[in-house]
C-alpha cells in the first residue's frame, strides 16, 4: 500500500500565528463546551496578563513580584500555545486536504446554441455551465457531461446516469414522451442530442442534493459526550476547590495571590488531556492517511472506532461498476464456439467496458477474433439500439437488447425460441443484463453481463460482522436484483429502489435508536446520506459532491476499508483513554505539590503532606506550572504514535492502562516537580 505524506509541515511558522488567533483572538464561549479545560486555561492566562500589565503600570506589589507573575504568565502562554498549535495543525491539515479535493472541481463546459427569435442561429459557443439559464439550448455529443437539467428537444442518446442514480446500466433518452428529461452531471455515451434547460439556477437536481447535504447534521458520539462531561465536571469541581480556598486562607492568615490561585487551578484541572486532544486527533488522521484514507477531522476517525451499522452503495462500492461479460449461452441448434466467435466479431469495434469484456471472455474460451479486410462495423446508436458488423462473406452480425433483436428477427419472418426467452428472463432475474446476438436475422445465443462483485469482499464483510458491524447494501435496483447481489456479496441487509431521501431516513432511524452509522458511497445521490452519517466515506473515484459531503475519502476505492479505519479509531480511543487516565493521576500529584506548600508556613501540621519537600510556596507553584507546561509537548509523540491496540478484552485493557498510565501519572509529577524545584533553588 502506498505511503502518503501530509502536505502540512509540523513546524510551519504560519501555524504559530493561527494558534495565537485560536487561543485569544477567536476566544469563543462555545469552546467551554467543546474543550472546557483549555478555555479556562486561556481565561486564566488573560487574567495573568492583566495583572502583569497592572503591576507594570502602577508598581503595585500586593500580588507578588512582577518578575514572578511575568514568568507564570509566560509559562501559561506556552501551555496554551502548545495545545492550540496542535489544534491549528489539525485545522490546517483538514483545510489543505479539502482544498486538494476542491481543485479537481471544474465548471462543466456547455456547447450553447444561440437562438434568434424562433430560429436557431448556426452558431455554437462553449460556455461555463454556470452561465446557462432556463430556456437556453445546448448540444451534447458522445463523451460530454450534461451541464444542466433539461429536456431533449432533438435527437436520441444513450446516457450514463451512474453518477446520479448509482446504477451502471446506461439508459436511452430521446425527445418527446416521458424519457426526454436529462440530469446535469450525467454522461452521453452515444449519439447527439439538443437539450433545453428546464430549471432556474438553484433548482437543479444537484442543487437539491446540496440542500439535503446542508440540512444533514452529525450527532455527538457517546465517547465525545462522556469526555466533555468528564472535563467539564473536573473543571467545575476544581473551580469550587479553588474558590473555597480563599476563606480557608483568610482563616489561616495566609495570603494567596491571583497567580497562586490561577496556577493551582491550571495544575489541578486535566490540562494534559485537554491540550492533547487535537494531537490525538492528528494521530488518527495521519494513521488513516497511511491507510490511503483522507480523514477531514480526528473526530471522524474516532467515531469509526464505535460504528454499529455500515451502509454501502452497491455500484462502484460493492460492485466494480462496469458490467462485464460472464457467460456465453448458445441456442440448442448452434455450436458454442461458433456463437462465441460471432459475439467477439460483433464487439471488436465496441470500445465500451462491456464490449471489451466480451472480446476478453471469448479469448479466455480459446476464441481469438481478428479484424478482417472488408469488414464494416455498425456502431451502436440509441435509435437502432444495436451494434455489430457486416462481414465480407455477407454475414450480418448484430448484438443488442432482447427486445431490439427480437423485433428485427420477427420482422424478417424468423422465430424466437422459448428457450431463448427463458434464458433472457433467468439472467435478468439474477441481476444480470442479457445481450442477444443474431446472424442474418437468426438468433444464435445470449451473452450474460453482470455487475461484478469486487474480489474478496465476502471475507471482508465477514470480518466486519465479527467486529459487531452490521452491513447494509443500498441500491436503486429492484428488490429481486438487490436480493441476488446482497446474497452474493454477503451483506446482512439491503435497501432496494432507494432514493437519496430513503438513505438519509434510514440513517436517522438507526441514529435515533442510539447507533453510530457509517456510509460509503460514490455518487451524487449518496451525498446527503454521506453528510448525515456519523462516518461518511466517499470513494475517490466518486463524484465531487460525494467527496465534499463525506468526512473521509478512500483513495483506494475499497468498500471494506472501514475495517482498517475502525481499528485506527479503536486505537485512537484507547490512546485518548490512557492519556486521560495519566492526566487525572497527574493532577493528584500536583495537588500534593502546591496545596501543602501554600499553607505549610501558617499550618505546620501540613508538613506531613509535603511529601516532595519543596523549597517554598513560590518554587512549588512555579515548579508545578513549569511541569504542567512541559508535560504536554513531552506526551505529543505518544499521542501521535498512539497506544498499541491489542484485542485483550475491556477489563484486561483497563487494568493494563491503570497500572501503566495511572501509576505513571502519579509518579512522574513527583519526580519532575522535585527536579524542577531543585533547579529553581539555584536561582531563587
Amino acid at each position: 500500500m502506498t505511503q502518503r505524506k501530509s502536505n502540512i509541515k509540523l513546524f510551519d511558522p504560519s501555524l504559530v500565528g493561527t494558534a495565537i488567533k485560536q487561543a485569544f483572538v477567536k476566544l469563543d464561549p462555545r469552546m467551554m463546551v467543546r474543550n472546557p479545560v483549555m478555555f479556562t486555561v486561556e481565561i486564566g492566562t488573560l487574567v495573568m496578563f492583566v495583572v502583569m500589565l497592572y503591576q507594570l503600570i502602577t508598581g503595585d506589589q500586593t500580588q507578588g513580584a512582577l518578575w514572578y507573575n511575568t514568568v507564570i504568565f509566560l509559562i501559561l502562554l506556552i501551555t496554551v500555545l502548545f495545545a492550540n498549535f496542535a489544534e491549528a495543525l489539525a485545522e490546517a491539515r483538514g483545510k489543505a486536504q479539502a482544498e486538494s479535493l476542491r481543485k479537481t472541481r471544474e465548471d462543466t463546459p456547455a456547447k450553447k446554441v444561440f437562438v434568434l427569435g424562433d430560429m436557431y442561429v448556426n452558431e455554437v459557443k462553449v460556455v461555463p455551465s454556470s452561465q446557462l439559464k432556463k430556456g437556453d439550448l445546448f448540444i451534447c455529443e458522445p463523451g460530454d457531461i450534461i451541464p444542466m437539467d433539461g429536456e431533449i428537444v432533438e435527437g436520441i442518446a444513450t446516457i450514463d446516469e451512474s453518477a446520479i442514480t448509482g446504477e451502471s446500466a446506461p439508459v436511452i433518452r430521446e425527445s418527446g414522451g416521458d424519457k426526454s428529461s436529462v440530469t446535469g452531471g450525467t454522461k452521453v455515451l452515444s449519439d447527439k442530442i439538443k437539450v433545453k434547460v428546464t430549471t432556474e439556477p438553484g433548482e437543479s437536481f444537484l442543487d437539491k442534493m446540496i440542500a439535503l447535504v446542508e440540512g444533514a447534521s452529525r450527532q455527538k458520539t457517546p465517547n465525545e459526550i462522556a469526555l466533555t462531561i468528564l472535563l467539564a465536571s473536573f473543571t467545575l469541581i476544581f473551580i469550587i476547590v479553588c474558590v473555597t480556598l480563599k476563606p480557608f486562607a483568610d482563616y489561616a492568615n495566609t495570603p494567596i495571590t491571583i497567580a497562586a490561585f490561577i496556577s493551582l487551578f491550571v495544575c489541578l484541572i486535566p490540562t494534559t488531556i485537554g491540550g492533547l486532544l487535537s494531537a490525538i486527533g492528528i494521530a488518527g488522521m495521519d494513521r488513516a492517511l497511511r491507510a490511503n484514507v483522507i480523514a477531514k477531522s480526528g473526530k471522524a476517525v474516532e467515531t469509526a472506532g464505535d460504528v454499529d451499522v455500515l451502509l454501502l452503495d452497491k455500484t462502484g462500492t460493492i460492485t466494480i461498476g462496469n458490467r462485464k461479460a460472464t457467460h456465453f449461452y448458445a441456442t440448442e441448434t448452434n455450436d458454442e464456439k461458433e456463437f462465441i466467435q460471432y459475439s467477439a466479431l460483433s464487439s471488436l469495434a465496441d470500445e465500451t467496458p462491456e464490449g471489451r469484456s466480451i472480446v476478453e471472455l471469448a479469448l479466455s474460451n480459446g476464441v481469438n477474433a481478428a479484424v478482417q479486410q472488408g469488414m464494416q462495423f455498425i456502431q451502436f446508436t440509441a435509435e437502432t439500439r444495436s451494434s455489430g458488423v457486416d462481414m465480407p462473406d455477407g454475414l450480418k452480425i448484430r448484438k443488442g437488447a432482447f427486445d431490439t433483436i427480437r423485433t428485427m428477427v420477427v420482422k424478417a419472418g424468423n422465430k424466437v425460441h422459448t428457450v431463448t426467452e427463458q434464458k433472457v428472463k433467468s439472467i435478468a432475474a439474477n441481476g444480470g443484463t442479457p445481450l442477444v446476438v443474431s446472424v442474418n436475422n437468426e438468433i444464435k445465443g445470449v451473452i450474460e453481463l453482470q455487475d461484478i462483485i469486487k474480489p474478496g469482499i465476502q471475507e471482508r464483510f465477514q470480518r466486519l460482522r465479527k467486529m459487531g458491524v452490521k452491513t447494509v447494501m443500498v441500491t436503486g435496483d429492484n428488490p429481486l436484483t438487490a436480493k441476488y447481489i446482497a446474497e452474493k456479496a454477503g451483506v446482512d441487509d439491503f435497501i432496494a429502489e432507494a432514493k437519496p431521501e430513503d438513505k438519509m431516513n434510514y440513517i436517522r432511524k438507526e441514529q435515533a435508536s442510539g447507533k453510530l452509522v457509517a456510509m460509503m458511497g460514490d455518487g451524487t445521490n449518496d451525498a446527503p446520506a454521506l453528510a448525515q452519517a456519523d462516518v461518511g466515506v466517499a470513494m475517490n473515484s466518486g463524484t465531487q459532491a460525494a467527496k465534499e459531503a463525506g468526512n473521509m475519502v478512500d483513495l483506494d476505492n475499497d468498500p471494506t476499508k472501514l475495517i482498517e479505519v475502525v481499528e485506527i479509531g479503536k486505537q485512537l480511543l484507547i490512546t485518548r483513554g490512557t492519556l486521560t487516565t495519566f492526566s487525572i493521576a497527574n493532577d493528584v500529584a500536583k495537588y500534593f505539590a502546591i496545596v501543602p506548600a501554600l499553607f505549610i508556613a501558617s499550618i505546620p501540621a501540613l508538613q506531613a503532606l509535603n511529601i516532595m519537600g519543596l523549597k517554598s510556596p513560590e518554587s512549588a507553584i512555579l515548579s508545578a506550572v513549569i511541569f504542567n507546561a512541559i508535560i504536554i509537548p513531552m506526551l505529543i509523540p505518544l499521542a501521535l504514535k498512539g497506544v498499541a491496540y491489542k484485542p485483550i478484552g475491556a477489563s484486561a485493557l483497563l487494568r493494563r492502562n491503570l497500572f501503566i498510565y495511572g501509576l505513571g501519572g502519579i509518579v512522574a509529577p513527583f519526580i519532575g516537580i522535585k527536579l524542577i524545584d531543585l533547579l529553581l533553588g539555584l536561582f531563587m
